[in-house]
């Protein structure tokens, strides 16, 4: 009761804690260390950034050059990834709903409400806008482009970090230069994601978000989920299901976690496929309406939600599922933000990424007209994900 009471008002702590922040700021007298501080902002800027960014490039100039030259290419990659991947997922919508993928925007306290996800979100995300924001720095510094300042900022729930790197020798530079300068964020957050992916292949939680064909390569897959004891006068009961039995599909659908199982309606019948002593059955289950949501089905079962998953690259012993959880929340921000932050929106890398390549090849009304058709396009595609998403479950949280 308790943890849905907090659930519910999810908001309202975030408001609460983005109040005593505030105070605690002007308190402190944080003013007089480079913040700024205002009713619904807290932003942090640092002159010496630079400074610090050409002592690091002083010892690893050949490998930063590396990473550059790899940034402009990965920019593009990203940028065509998340299109594709936006576009196939409409289509899916329409002919392969149960491959659709529902994209929510993570907002703490609106689509973050469990405390459990706010906390992971908020210790990701500031080791997130480290790495990306830091890799602009650097390759800037290669460049030869004076950053300015750096820093971070908090829009009450939303968090944002930046370099500013001085405008007049950024205008100057090289349009290679420019273009290896605005890859680079987000092709660390990618790689960055790619060698922690390459720890957590060793994690059973890992699991839950590989496609195939990378599941089977690198995890021993379940037969499904089993049943640990039936609920009396359910529809599992009078349909005959039995403890032991281990679920393989609903509906046609593939189980082998507790991840995969439907969302069902009391009333409807479903066609459960279990095993049981080695042979493959199939029941007729009736929904029976849960106690807590008469609106959300249930089949009548308890069942064994550990995951099943078995790594066969096992040499790391993953014994705390809070670190777990945590490490994959950071894998995946990173992935993501690392490729939607290509996709060529104004505030966004690939908006810039785009402008620099099409600047002074046109003129500056046909660069406005095109950026602005671009913008209108990608916008139009994201929110329809998002629109989709909520037409197929309503109004998510996570």
């Amino acid at each position: 009761m308790e943890l849905d009471f907090i659930t519910q008002n999810s908001i309202i702590y975030v408001l609460i804690a983005w109040v005593i922040i505030v105070i605690i700021a002007k308190g402190l007298k944080l003013e007089k260390y480079g913040f700024e501080i205002k009713a619904y902002s807290l932003v942090y800027k640092n002159r010496g950034v630079d400074l610090v960014l050409n002592k690091i490039l002083t010892r690893t100039k050949r490998g930063i050059r590396v990473f550059a030259d790899t940034s402009v290419i990965a920019g593009f990659i990203m940028m065509g990834f998340a299109f594709w991947f936006l576009l196939n997922n409409v289509s899916n919508f329409f002919v392969a709903q149960s491959e659709f993928s529902e994209l929510t925007v993570l907002i703490p306290g609106v689509t973050l409400t469990s405390a459990s996800s706010i906390t992971y979100f908020l210790l990701s995300i500031p080791i997130v806008l480290v790495v990306h924001e830091g890799a602009h720095g650097i390759v800037a510094a290669l460049e030869k482009i004076k950053i300015k300042t750096g820093g971070f900022a908090i829009f009450i729930a939303m968090f944002a970090g930046f370099v500013e790197p001085d405008e007049e020798e950024f205008d100057k530079a090289k349009k290679i230069s420019k273009l290896r300068v605005i890859g680079a964020g987000a092709t660390s957050n990618v790689i960055f994601a790619f060698v922690l992916g390459a720890i957590l292949l060793t994690n059973p939680f890992f699991a839950m978000v590989l496609p195939e064909p990378l599941l089977s390569a690198f995890y021993e897959l379940p037969d499904g989920v089993l049943i640990l004891s039936i609920i009396e006068n359910s529809g599992a009961e009078q349909a005959g299901l039995l403890a032991n039995d281990i679920i393989t599909s609903i509906n046609g659908i593939p189980i082998l976690s507790p991840i995969d199982f439907p969302s069902l309606n009391p009333g409807e019948t479903a066609s459960v496929t279990v095993i049981r002593d080695s042979q493959t059955l199939e029941f007729g289950v009736e929904i029976i309406p849960s106690p807590e949501d008469p609106e959300r089905g249930l089949i009548g079962i308890m069942r064994d939600n550990t995951f099943a998953y078995k790594p066969i690259m096992n040499f790391i012993t993953w014994n705390d599922p809070n670190v777990s959880m945590f490490l994959l929340w950071l894998w995946m921000i990173s992935f993501f933000i690392g490729i939607i932050n290509m996709l060529p929106l104004p505030i966004l890398d690939g908006g810039k990424f785009i402008h620099t390549i099409i600047d002074k090849k046109i003129s500056d009304k046909s660069v406005n007209v095109v950026m602005w058709g671009i913008y209108a396009f990608t916008f139009t595609l994201f929110g329809l994900n998002i629109a989709l998403s909520y037409l197929k479950s309503g109004w998510f949280t996570i």
